[in-house]
């Protein structure tokens, strides 16, 4: 169920749930893919509008790989143009539902998917077996070599089945005597004889004319001969038997066994007992029976078993003479068999060194107990793979060998043990594990932020820097889209800076967004990563500039206060100068008003205009002795030791004062000479 919101993934949930339909939901094309390869299910539910890939991309990614050719897939959309519909059957849709749906039609349309799934699928099977029996109905009709043709029957049956092993068992007249005539993961296995009265699984099928299946050898009560015995029939997990009937009697068995506990169904059945019919023909005109009589007076058991036993060994024995791995063969009590040569120069032992001795006496140091869980888990059937075994070499030096196991001689519960000296390759692995934690905490430490992304905008990397700036723990971030950090448009405003600057970008400030939705301002700075040539994803290095922007508004507001202090120093600095350059005229006025109130007759206009004189020259001298109280800024001697601003300087031709409206200096003009003034003045 294929869905990129959340909303319909849940109702879409509910409808299947309630269906008793088990499913899993996704909410991108890529996820769908993954998860198709990963489980592979039996229907695809798809939306169309997605982000990259889309429904239509998913579609004909699924369309064009063969595992998935004919996976039904059921499009979703709420689209309501038809051309939308056709371009989606175009692009390999099997059905369609608009959304909004009704649950029961969604429901129907699933199960009608996956019914005409079922019924091409039960076609197919029907199709491929009827090839196969007839496959080997004309090989068995053929005058080619007999032996081969039976090989290539048993090998037919384990590749259509998909079992480990096929057998076919042919019975002595008197029914306790068998032979083995071939097995399919076995060509020179020829007239192996066994006693029947040790398997009574196949004594069930002789007995009864009647296939039987057993889904669980561990637990069946059947086979509790093999589990006490050390057979190795104990490697596989069910088993199947045929029997090879002629004119109603037994001749003998098809035996398959696999791995897999439940493994044959009644579709494999069927098909065996077609081809045990037709074998059971062939058989009867080959004379095979005849023949295994008279071959098996000449031999007996034991010595057939020896030398089956020694073709096996042998036909393997140039190749594990070259191989670059150490190669030994194990018996079913631990002893070794054979040894390559690299074998034994791993070990430090020589071949008679080796040969004989257990396998805890040769791979396994500090664990007396690991040989004897490796042999009990052979026993199961159990043959690990890439397993890390500490080694001690002869001459005492310890070394790591990867080993896997695997097994050979079926009947014999012989094992196949290959392996390899790493003990370098695991230190250089240690090393470098131990750099990427070093890199990790120095990512983790870092104080600024460190995001990393891949080529689709998936976060990879996220370091705590990040979390810190962005409000956002890194197991929310990575694998979302890096868009989502940003305010829209900047991911890909930045991604076209990076390729346009050669790859790199320093110091561009831009804003990332927090968890709370608030802009945060941060100086970036950001790279591709280049694989060789090709660019595989981008990092950035943000900086945090909030700290930074708010001591810069701090330090703005400080430079305006000084500003607005210098401007009133200059006020009250002119006005001390003017109280100052005012106090001998208006003392000069003063003094001539009052001379000149003596002079004249009392009581005429020009006495009474000397006395308004005199009046407004002490309201004058008042307010500018006021001003000269509250002003403190002094440039020359004033009244013993005071200064006050030197205007006469200031203001002779050419020089500069303070604008006290700007705080800024200007030049002043100078005063015109006396005989170019106004007579008024």
């Amino acid at each position: 169920m294929v869905d990129d919101d959340m909303v319909s993934r849940h109702v879409l949930g509910q409808a299947l749930a309630s269906a008793k339909l088990d499913y899993v939901a996704v909410g991108s094309g890529a996820e769908a893919l993954a998860q198709v390869d990963k489980i592979h299910p039996a229907i695809v539910l798809l939306d169309l509008v997605m982000p990259a890939p889309d429904g239509y991309q998913v579609l004909r990614i699924l369309r064009a790989r063969p595992e998935t050719r004919d996976l039904p897939v059921v499009v979703l959309t709420a689209l309501d143009g038809e051309d939308e519909i056709a371009k989606a059957f175009e692009a390999g849709a099997d059905d369609f539902v608009r959304k909004p749906f009704k649950p029961v039609e969604l429901v129907a349309r699933v199960r009608g998917q996956l019914r005409l799934r079922a019924a091409m699928e039960a076609l197919a099977r029907k199709e491929k077996d009827a090839g196969v029996v007839l496959e080997v109905t004309q090989a068995l009709a053929s005058n080619l070599d007999f032996r081969g043709i039976l090989f290539m029957v048993v090998q037919r049956i384990a590749d259509v089945a998909n079992v480990d092993r096929v057998s076919i068992v042919l019975v002595h007249e008197q029914k306790n005597v068998g032979y083995v005539v071939a097995a399919s993961d076995d060509e020179q296995l020829r007239d192996l004889p066994i006693d029947i009265t040790k398997y009574p699984e196949i004594q069930e099928v002789l007995t009864h004319g009647e296939p039987l299946v057993v889904e669980d050898a561990v637990t069946h009560p059947l086979m509790e001969i093999a589990r006490t015995t050390a057979q190795g029939k104990t490697n596989f997990a069910s088993l199947s038997i045929v029997p090879i009937l002629y004119d109603g009697k037994p001749m003998g068995v098809l035996f398959l066994r696999s791995r897999r506990a439940g493994a044959f169904a009644e579709r494999e059945v069927a098909l065996c007992r077609t081809i045990a019919s037709a074998m059971a023909i062939a058989l009867r005109n080959a004379r095979v029976l005849q023949s295994l009589r008279d071959e098996t007076q000449q031999v007996t058991v034991a010595r057939v078993e020896a030398e089956r036993r020694m073709r096996s060994l042998q036909r393997y024995a140039d190749f594990f003479d070259s191989s670059a791995d150490g190669i030994v063969v194990i018996d079913a009590d631990g002893h070794l068999l054979f040894s390559n040569p690299k074998a034994r120069e791993i070990t430090g032992y020589d071949e008679q060194d080796l040969r004989g001795r257990r396998l805890g006496d040769v791979l396994v140091s500090n664990s007396d107990n690991l040989a004897l869980e490796l042999r009990a888990g052979f026993r199961k059937g159990h043959f690990p793979k890439d397993v890390d075994i500490a080694l001690t070499t002869r001459d005492k030096r310890d070394l790591i060998v990867n080993v896997s196991f695997a097994s050979v001689l079926r009947e014999d519960g012989a094992v196949l043990c290959s392996f390899r000296d790493v003990t370098k390759q695991r230190a250089v692995e240690a090393e470098l594990l131990k750099t990427k934690d070093f890199l990790q905490r120095v990512i983790d430490s870092s104080v600024d932020a460190i995001i990393s992304a891949d080529l689709q905008g998936r976060v990879v990397l996220f370091n705590r820097a990040a979390e810190r700036i962005c409000g956002r723990p890194a197991r929310d971030v990575v694998g979302t889209d890096v868009r989502a950090l940003y305010t829209e448009g900047t991911a890909q405003k930045i991604m076209r800076l990076i390729r346009a600057g050669g790859g790199r970008i320093e110091g561009l400030k831009v804003d990332v967004v927090a968890a709370t939705g608030a802009a945060v301002p941060v100086a970036l700075s950001g790279a591709l990563i280049f694989e060789g040539d090709a660019p595989v994803g981008s990092v950035g290095i943000f900086t945090d500039l909030r700290e930074k922007v708010r001591m810069e508004q701090r330090l703005q507001q400080a430079q305006d206060q000084i500003l607005a202090q210098e401007r009133h120093a200059i006020v009250a600095e002119l006005a001390g100068a003017a109280a100052h350059e005012l106090n001998q005229p208006l003392t000069s006025v003063l003094n001539y008003a009052t001379l000149l109130k003596r002079l004249l007759t009392s009581g005429t206009p020009a006495s009474s205009a000397a006395e308004i004189i005199e009046g407004e020259a002490e309201r004058m001298a008042e307010i500018v002795r006021k001003i000269g109280k509250i002003t403190k800024y002094e440039t020359k001697t004033y009244v013993g030791k005071q200064k006050i601003l030197d205007l006469d300087r200031a203001s002779e031709d050419g020089s500069e004062v303070s604008d006290p409206t700007t705080g800024t200096l200007r030049a002043s003009q100078p005063m015109p000479p006396p005989a170019e003034r106004g007579s008024d003045q």
